[in-house]
């Protein structure tokens, strides 16, 4: 369901979770998000445009933590938003809060 040639940000959940991000041949940005966060409703149009712009080298997909829990526990995701990025099946990089595109562009630099 994740059209990443396209560049769209999709939803995984707890069920989609491991074939769409750790079984994913591409870097895969996860936003742990939740439909109450401020943050995250503001950071969303920026990963929708990096996800155009980032399409065939950058995964994104988001997960709605309250519907998630299981996925949330096992990656001890306390704040929302938490941005991580997965390779090769683990994480590498944890990003916490809102950002414009130009600074996660340059948190997301060592893995582009």
């Amino acid at each position: 369901m994740v059209q990443t040639e396209t560049g769209v940000v999709v939803e995984v959940t707890d069920a989609t979770f491991a074939a769409e991000v750790l079984a994913s041949d591409l870097p895969v940005l996860v936003d742990f998000t939740a439909t109450w966060c401020a943050p995250c409703r503001m950071i969303a149009p920026v990963l929708d445009e990096l996800a155009g712009d980032e399409a065939g080298r950058l995964k994104i997909v988001k997960l709605d933590v309250d519907g998630n829990p299981e996925t949330q526990a096992a990656y001890a995701v306390l704040s929302m938003p938490t941005l991580m990025v997965f390779q090769g099946g683990e994480p590498v990089k944890t990003m916490v809060g809102a950002r414009a595109k130009a600074r996660l562009l340059r948190d997301l630099a060592d893995v582009l």
